[in-house]
């Protein structure tokens, strides 16, 4: 089969850290062209934006979509309108209405539309869910914590309506949670602390558990210094599991366990092209949904104001 030809919206730093170097290294996928409005890739045709993109490149197969949340809906309409399959960044949309727009239009143009996870593809996640699904789990701890000013030094849009401040990262650890666990989890209760010269919160503490009482307490902080915390506790009967690092480590009763090396991005990549050599899609809405569920029931407190 000939490669999928491909087309990068959105030229920032998750696309020249984890996208660019990815694409490279996958099989079956060649960048075409870029659309940037602040910045341009070598060895590829740069273009402004996705309309001059498509008009440009009329042969392009697909669209991967890296601008910030509230972009992704508009952007993702125009390239489905005009038959093209498209990967998604995480989160699939600013709402969850979005994203399930997307999929009926990509259903209907019969394409391919990839919400993507990328924490679901850590090292050591498929590990964990087999050990989970062979031992009965009584209770779940998230702690997700780390400093804002280190990986998102003025990038005002995570804190503007549809920017998901905190859940920017804490939604990666409901995608392992959701992946990982086995069953349908909702949403209990949840407090959000949110700075007084902000619009998305800065903390968030939320109860939730899966459909058969599995209780599960998450902790979400973007105002930690020093080491980033990325862990996930899961306890049975005198039994423990952690996953540590985003999900790329993993210790089972005390034991590290030999994984193999990180390989997110790559993982995404060679889902997207089996996705698109048998025009299927991969919409799993499941830790968008709790995001949504956490602002519309939780608890507003407000904090100090922000400082970038």
């Amino acid at each position: 089969m000939k490669d999928i030809r491909l087309g990068l919206v959105g030229l920032g730093k998750i696309a020249r850290d984890q996208h660019l170097p990815a694409i490279a290294a996958t099989n079956g996928i060649d960048l075409v062209a870029v659309a940037s409005r602040n910045a341009t890739a070598q060895s590829v045709n740069n273009y402004p934006d996705l309309t001059a993109m498509l008009a440009g490149e009329p042969d392009l197969d697909a669209i991967v979509l890296c601008q910030p949340p509230q972009a992704r809906y508009a952007a993702a309409l125009i390239a489905l309108a005009a038959g093209k399959h498209v990967f998604l960044e995480k989160p699939p949309g600013a709402t969850v209405s979005e994203a399930q727009a997307l999929g009926a239009l990509a259903a209907e143009q019969r394409v391919t539309l990839f919400a993507s996870w990328h924490s679901r593809y850590a090292a050591a996640v498929a590990t964990a869910k087999g050990w989970v699904a062979a031992n009965a789990p009584r209770r779940v701890r998230i702690d997700w914590k780390e400093d804002v000013r280190h990986w998102h030094p003025g990038q005002e849009w995570i804190w503007e309506p549809g920017g998901f401040g905190v859940f920017d990262p804490g939604i990666n650890a409901l995608s392992i949670l959701t992946e990982v666990i086995g069953v349908p989890v909702r949403l209990v209760d949840a407090d959000l602390d949110k700075p007084a010269n902000r619009q998305t919160p800065i903390a968030a503490r939320l109860m939730l558990e899966t459909a058969n009482g599995v209780p599960i307490h998450a902790e979400f902080d973007w105002r930690q210094t020093g080491p980033q915390t990325w862990d996930i506790m899961v306890e049975t009967g005198g039994k423990s599991l952690i996953l540590s690092d985003g999900g790329n480590r993993l210790t089972i009763d005390g034991i590290p366990q030999s994984i193999e090396h990180e390989a997110e991005y790559p993982g995404l990549y060679r889902r997207f092209v089996d996705l698109v050599r048998a025009r299927q899609s991969d919409i799993d809405l499941a830790p968008l949904q709790i995001v949504a569920d956490a602002f519309l029931r939780g608890r507003w407190h407000s904090t100090e104001a922000f400082v970038d």
